[in-house]
């Protein structure tokens, strides 16, 4: 077994620390703020995707607004599953990797539904609709990727329980 570096400790002291626990103590709060995630995610990468491949300059000022509540709204969620995504292998144990790999396994399977809507609704557009579907593969490739990525972190937080009760 690996000795735990400094670096690991230190992710892992963030990672466990309990002064946020307020903000996702109940599954309604966890719920919220996972809410809350894909919305700022969705928000910021339509501005993202409007800067980049518009015209306009103003989406570029709302991604800087939305990304330091983002960034909050993702370290609450890391809280709430106790770096489950975020720290090394060897600083989890057996049940804790247990459950990342079923976390990866379920968004897997969502991300891979989502992939089959999308190709299938992009197809239908094509040849039902008459859409031109070229202009629109980029962004949305990028979009796929992001859901890809983010994923884990909704399945897992929406997966955590409640902590026992204190006597």
């Amino acid at each position: 077994m690996t000795t735990a570096t400094k670096y690991d400790r230190r992710m892992y002291a963030i990672m466990n620390d309990r002064a946020a626990a307020p903000m996702y103590a109940t599954a309604t709060r966890r719920r919220a703020v996972i809410g809350a995630h894909v919305l700022l995610t969705a928000v910021g990468f339509a501005a993202w995707a409007l800067t980049i491949f518009g015209d306009a300059r103003w989406p570029l000022f709302a991604m800087l607004a939305v990304l330091p509540l983002w960034v909050v709204a993702t370290g609450v969620i890391n809280g709430a599953t106790r770096g489950l995504l975020e720290l090394r292998r060897r600083m989890l144990d057996e049940r804790q990797l247990a459950e990342r790999d079923r976390v990866h396994a379920v968004a897997h399977r969502i991300t891979g539904l989502l992939l089959l809507l999308v190709a299938v609704g992009a197809g239908a557009a094509g040849w039902i609709g008459g859409v031109q579907v070229e202009g629109v593969v980029v962004p949305v490739l990028f979009a796929a990727l992001a859901v890809h990525l983010l994923t884990p972190l909704w399945v897992a937080g929406l997966r955590i329980q409640d902590d026992p009760a204190e006597d």
